[in-house]
Parts: C-alpha cells; structure tokens; sequence
C-alpha cells in the first residue's frame, strides 16, 4: 500500500504562481511513476502530468508550457509547479502514484491516489 499527502492548493490570482507537492509513505520501493490529476466541478477527471523516476515527463497539452513537473526520488516526493495559471485551471488536484511488481511470472502495476488539493484561481 502507497498513502499519497498533498499540499500546497489554495487560491491565486491568475497569472500568478503556486506550487504543489505530494509525498509517498508506505510501500513506495515500487514506485516507477507519480503525476497529478484533476477535476473540475462538473467535468471529468483528467490527467495533468507526470513523472517516472527515469525523470521522463508527459503533459497534458492544456497545460504544456505553463506547468511544470518535478520530483525528488529520494523523498518520494513530487511537484507540481504552476505558473500563469486562468480560471480555468480551477480545479481539485490529486496526486498519483503507479506501482509495478513481479509476482513470479508477471508484472502487476497498480495506482494510488491522493484525497485531492483544491486549487482556485481568481480572475
């Protein structure tokens, strides 16, 4: 088992900047990539970024250029930086976590989730 905490939401002013972070406790050894997601009220979950512990990242393209994913292996912690964020950004943000491991005869990978950290940002 993998617990994810969040912090650092809360509410900015657009065209500023915040940063979130998200540290892995428990079995974390089996940890090959972590990433944030979100939701926004009345829209799907969607994924915003990611990272595997090679340092390869994937962006959403709504979000490309604007944020930026990083992590530091040895805390088994990510960010997540956010710059020149819009309302449109305004969103609950989850971290994620995937897990991949041998069980004899094949790989098992599974996925954990944070509670979420809200992000607003004001016009």
């Amino acid at each position: 088992q993998v617990q994810l905490m969040e912090s650092g939401g809360g509410l900015v002013q657009a065209g500023g900047s915040l940063t979130l972070s998200c540290t892995a406790s428990g079995d974390s050894r089996n940890i090959i990539a972590m990433g944030w997601s979100r939701q926004a009220p009345g829209k799907p979950r969607e994924p915003v970024a990611d990272i595997t512990t090679a340092g390869s990242t994937k962006y959403a393209d709504s979000v490309r250029g604007r944020f930026t994913i990083s992590r530091d292996n040895a805390k088994n912690t990510v960010f997540l930086q956010i710059d020149s964020p819009t309302p449109e950004d305004t969103a609950v943000y989850f971290c994620t976590a995937k897990t991949r491991q041998w069980y004899g005869d094949s790989f098992q990978d599974l996925d954990y989730w944070g509670q979420g950290t809200q992000v607003t940002i004001s016009s």
